[in-house]
């Protein structure tokens, strides 16, 4: 039995769509969101902490309110990230939504922030009862399908340093201000490179002006010329964002 003597603890604030910082909750409808709300648990996303194991039963399903977090597909010649969702999206949503309950890919934090953790049959059962928010949820896996295309299309096609630029705006996207908590480590497993080939690039861009570099850290100081920089490689995933979702 409880202890009367002791002070009984009040449940935790419900999340609210006010005040969420994942764009994608705050695009849901009033009604969809409130399906959502009760099975949100706010938690901290530690730094290379493993959210999705390969192979493994997706139980869990993370709406990223701070940070990114890393897609990473992995084989015998090493490991490459293939996405990176941050508080634009929902990680976890590709297989539960197209009716699988796995996928070949590891899911890790790369950036710490907070996360909003919802158990994947919470999830289900309410897009289940809304098409709405099955709609909504179907445009941001169309969102993640054709990043993952841009992707390899870049890594065919364009030099490091332009796939450098791409990788440092989509970063920069999901962060405030103009500092970047990454390494070049990271920054290797990003562009699929050795880690020397990263630190050539990134000195390359910093020569000219458009980064600092600093240990574990990148300044952004020249976003437009960035953007220039990247040319197609950066851009085709975002519009479509835009154009599926909107600017929440």
């Amino acid at each position: 039995m409880p202890d009367p003597s002791q002070p009984r603890s009040s449940p935790p604030d419900p999340v609210r769509q006010a005040t969420v910082r994942n764009r994608l909750l705050r695009a849901m409808g009033p009604e969809d969101f409130a399906r959502l709300a009760p099975h949100l648990e706010p938690m901290a996303g530690a730094l290379r902490q493993l959210l999705i194991r390969p192979n493994q039963p997706v139980e869990r399903l993370y709406f990223p309110e701070s940070g990114f977090v890393s897609i990473v597909t992995e084989a015998s010649a090493g490991r490459v990230e293939i996405g990176l969702v941050g508080r634009e999206g929902l990680v976890g949503a590709t297989p539960i939504l197209l009716d699988s309950d796995r996928t070949p890919h590891h899911a890790f934090v790369q950036s710490a922030g907070r996360l909003l953790a919802i158990d994947a049959p919470a999830l289900l059962a309410a897009v289940g009862q809304s098409p709405s928010l099955r709609h909504l949820l179907l445009r941001f896996v169309q969102v993640q399908i054709v990043h993952l295309g841009k992707t390899a299309f870049a890594n065919a096609t364009f030099t490091l340093e332009v796939r450098l630029a791409a990788c440092l705006l989509m970063c920069h996207d999901r962060i405030d201000g103009d500092d970047i908590a990454i390494t070049h480590a990271f920054l290797a497993l990003m562009l699929g490179v050795r880690r020397s080939g990263t630190t050539l690039a990134v000195q390359n861009l910093e020569g000219q002006n458009l980064i600092r570099a600093r240990r574990g850290r990148i300044t952004i100081l020249d976003r437009p010329a960035l953007r220039t920089l990247a040319d197609g490689s950066y851009g085709t995933a975002e519009a479509e964002y835009a154009r599926l979702i909107g600017g929440a």
